[in-house]
């Protein structure tokens, strides 16, 4: 069990710094790909290729280790949701690399960034869910409020959909969850995955051994 308990920490810390430096190449590079604003995020996407698919590459990373540390995890609701928030976000990132070929059809583009923000979106409800499910203390319980609060966001905009800035408050918002995640990867590293139970049983995969 102390095996499984390290490889979930290794994963999950692994993706944490996957996701974290992605959006360090995207953010700045005008990269986030907003729907909102088609004709920059196109222009973006086209003037900069290689570093849109060098921050697809970490983002795909980040929410493959993430799938793969809740298939790790069986027989607990937290476990199937963190990989099914995973699934979603390769979802998301299938869309992005998607718009690479399609930067000279605006129309077909915006159809597809769409599906991609909606698609993120779901991760995001099912990394809160999973979140919510794993016994967190009231710092998860905070990071969960911070993170429903990024899934909500989005339906504020009404038809317009959110512009780039309400889009990076809704990153900032889910950061909470992210570095709880990370913070029980840290601790699953050490064999000590002591989140809610005081050391005894580890949320996620059990007894510990």
């Amino acid at each position: 069990m102390t095996t499984v308990n390290r490889g979930v920490g290794v994963l999950l810390l692994t993706s944490l710094t996957a996701m974290i430096a992605g959006a360090a190449v995207a953010v700045p590079s005008g990269l986030t790909l907003n729907p909102s604003d088609l004709g920059a995020t196109l222009g973006a996407v086209h003037d900069r290729v290689a570093l849109h698919l060098v921050e697809l590459a970490l983002d795909v990373l980040g929410w493959l280790a993430l799938t793969a540390a809740g298939l790790l995890v069986t027989g607990r609701p937290a476990g199937g949701l963190l990989a099914a928030a995973g699934l979603a976000g390769l979802l998301h990132d299938a869309g992005n690399l998607a718009v690479t070929q399609l930067t000279g059809e605006p129309a077909a583009a915006l159809a597809v960034l769409l599906l991609a923000k909606w698609t993120v979106n779901l991760a995001g409800l099912l990394w809160v869910a999973a979140t919510a499910f794993a016994r967190p203390g009231w710092g998860g319980l905070a990071a969960c409020v911070s993170g429903a609060a990024a899934v909500v966001l989005p339906w504020t905009s009404g038809l317009a959909g959110p512009g780039p800035a309400v889009e990076q408050l809704g990153y900032a918002l889910h950061l909470p969850i992210m570095i709880w995640w990370g913070g029980y990867g840290v601790k699953a590293l050490a064999g000590r995955s002591d989140v809610g139970d005081g050391g005894r049983h580890d949320v996620l995969t059990g007894p510990l051994g």
